[in-house]
Formats: structure tokens, sequence, C-alpha cells
């Protein structure tokens, strides 16, 4: 399938839904207890959200989702601990074999799915399990764990880089295990925080002493709770930045300003027009000028969002130039940019961008979820219709999209 999108000028409101790295996180979360984990402001919309609750049951978890709440319960039978599974896989597998572990002391999972950036291993998580006290090795398609005493242990774990995915599952992991667990070094983001407040809520001890280091303390059982997931963030920039290149004026509610603070100071010196509302941004759109970021941990500018700057850097006129420090040369999306008469090129690890060419229509493919969401805002600024192949990438990540785009005056988004 593919979808089609022309000129569209995004006026009026817009509400952010829960967030899609939040929520796969806690999903993952929910097989460290046989009580039911009750969310709300959930995106059962997704793409990923929907194969992640068809695995957990396929593990023997009970799911009622309405509207934007999910109810995680115990089902009948005893869960699985292997995950057996032919369809679309996704990175958070990975979260799914740190709880399994921690909980049942083994488990079988299929390899990560996802987007493939760079050498996205699972080195770490092979690491960090090994530290707790676990064997991994892989059969055929799948990674397998097993803890050698029958439930992983604290350890100290020292990361040698900044990782979200290792951090989450360290906290995971040792959440049931037996004594303390200190990560050296961890990658502190909202999600992160997230995560950490609601299994706090479940029963957990874990204490944060900011980007040096996370205690977590093992229990014995963990309860059900009732959690509110936090706001999209990559959304709400989302809609922020497209206020702007489409010349448009949008309200954007529930919308993480404390999240964003460090990504919104770039923009408003590269002329966006803003103010706050009580849960909202207000966009008054502006001018985009030219951009020069470098990627790097939170609360900076994240590896995920420099898809948006390099289309809002291309709607400039002059030269921008995006540094990926997590995923040097993550720039693949701009040669489907480039299609639709975006001038770039790539010097050494830096995505050069010289703006100000109008965007003409053609057929580009999303490469993955944040390279199709850069298609769609280029899109929305043309004269001529753009098509994009692989749209479902799009929605892996983005709910109720084309009614959103809708309700702001744009045009249904059409399937082709």
């Amino acid at each position: 399938m593919a979808l089609s999108i022309s000129k569209t000028r995004l006026n009026g409101l817009v509400k952010v839904s829960g967030a899609k790295n939040s929520s796969l996180r806690l999903l993952a979360a929910s097989l460290l207890t046989e009580d039911t984990l009750f969310l709300t402001n959930f995106p059962n919309g997704l793409l990923d959200v929907q194969v992640h609750l068809k695995m957990l049951e396929a593990l023997g978890k009970t799911i009622v989702s309405v509207d934007d709440t999910v109810a995680i319960g115990k089902g009948a039978e005893a869960i699985k601990t292997q995950l057996i599974w032919d369809e679309r896989s996704i990175r958070n597998t990975l979260l799914i074999l740190g709880a399994l572990t921690s909980r049942y002391g083994e488990g079988k999972v299929p390899l990560p799915g996802g987007c493939k950036l760079g050498e996205r291993k699972y080195d770490l998580h092979v690491m960090l399990l090994e530290k707790l006290g676990a064997e991994v090795w892989e059969e055929g398609d799948y990674l397998c764990a097993k803890a050698k005493t029958g439930r992983l242990s604290g350890a100290e774990i020292h990361l040698p880089m900044r990782s979200t995915g290792a951090t989450e599952n360290t906290i995971i992991a040792a959440s049931l295990a037996s004594g303390k667990t200190t990560l050296f070094n961890p990658h502190i983001r909202p999600e992160i925080m997230d995560l950490i407040d609601m299994l706090n809520k479940m029963g957990a001890k874990i204490r944060v002493f900011g980007q040096r280091s996370i205690e977590i303390e093992g229990v014995d059982y963990l309860s059900g709770a009732k959690h509110a997931v936090i706001p999209d963030n990559m959304e709400a920039l989302t809609w922020a930045i497209g206020s702007v290149i489409t010349n448009g004026e949008v309200e954007i509610e529930n919308f993480p300003y404390e999240h964003l603070e460090v990504p919104l100071v770039y923009l408003r010196e590269s002329g966006m027009k803003f103010y706050k509302g009580d849960t909202s941004l207000i966009v008054k759109g502006g001018t985009a000028y030219p951009i020069e970021i470098s990627t790097g941990p939170y609360p900076g500018i994240n590896s995920d969002m420099q898809p948006l700057f390099a289309v809002y850097g291309a709607m400039s006129r002059g030269e921008s130039k995006i540094v990926d420090l997590r995923f040097p040369g993550r720039y693949a999306y701009a040669e489907e940019l480039a299609k639709l008469g975006v001038d770039s090129y790539v010097s050494g690890d830096m995505l050069v961008i010289n703006g100000g060419n109008p965007i003409k229509g053609g057929t580009v493919r999303a490469l993955d979820l944040r390279a199709g969401i850069a298609l769609l805002l280029a899109g929305m600024t043309s004269d001529e219709v753009v098509t994009i192949e692989e749209d479902w990438q799009i929605y892996r990540g983005y709910e109720n999209l084309s009614e959103k785009i809708q309700a702001l005056g744009g045009k249904k988004l059409e399937l082709v």
C-alpha cells in the first residue's frame, strides 16, 4: 500500500497521543506481574503497539482495549516463557526476554525487528543479562536466556555507551532479581522515567542518581497498578514543525514541553513562533531559517528527530547541517527527499542541505518510521502529489494520523 499527499495547511487543534516508545516498554514490564495493569493515555491505534499486544496474548495475557485505555491481565493458563512468533517482529522483544527471564528464570523470543538504524545489534542486552546471571544464546531466529541459578542476581553493570534499550532492560530484568543492581552510565530520558514511575507504583524499589547511576533493589513480587502514559514527544514535534512549514497555526494539546525544551530552543532560533498554553503549545507559524544541529543524549536532540529537522532545513533558504552522533550516517531518507527536489549531500558524518527548493511531486519510499513522517511533511508543502510507498511504517508511530490531519483542515490521506 501507499498514501498520497499534496499541499496542506495545518490549522486548528490537535491532541498528542501517548508515547509509542514509552508504551512498548510498559507493555513488556506487564509480564513482571500476574495482577492487572491498567494504562491510560494509551495509543491503541499504533501498529507497533498492536503487534506487542498480540505478543502478550500469545504468551497468555488477556487484553482489554477501549479508546485510549488498555488493561493487561492474567489469562486462564500460566504464562508461556517461549514466544513462538511468525509475524512481524519488533525490537521490544529484547525487553520481553528480560521480563520473562526476570520473572520465570528463562525466556525465548524472536530476534528483534523494528527500524534498521546502522548497526543496532543487541550485544549490550546480552551483556547485561549475563551480568545478572543468565546464560544467553541464539537458536535460529530466536534469542534465548536462562538464569543459571533459577533466578537472576543483582550486579554492577557499566554501560560503555548510553543506550535507552539497555537501560530499560536492566531496570526490567533487575526488578525481580535477588539483591541490588547498580547501573552506571544509564540513559536518563522521559521514557526511562515513565517506566521507573510505573514500576515503583507496582512495588519496585528503583532510585535514580542523575546520569551517574540507577539502583534497583530486587523484590519478590510486583503488583498491578494504574498508570498514565506520557505524551509522545515525536508526534508533538511533528505537528510543531508541520505548522511552520505549511504556514499554519496549530494548538498542540497534551504537549510535553518539559521533554522538548532543547529542540524548541533550536526551532525558536530558526524561525518558529510559539508560546505555551496551560497544557498545550500554540505554534503561530513563522518562517523556517537554516538549522545546524547534532544529535545526542537527552535532553538534547535525539536521533529520531533529525529527519524532521532535515525537512525544516529543506524549507529554509540557505545551508543547514546535521550530524548524527548516535547513528552516524543515518541519512538514507535524504535520497528519498532528493527524488522530491531536496538538494543535499553527505560529507563524512554530516548531512548538508541546501534549502529553498520547492518540493515536487513523485513517488518515494518510507524506509523506516521517521523517514516516512519526514516524507509526509515534505509532501504537505508540494503543489504536486507525493506518493509514499511502504506507508505502514508511518502508522507504526502515529495514531489516527489521517483523522488528525483532516481535523487540522487537511485532506484525507489517499491510499493508492
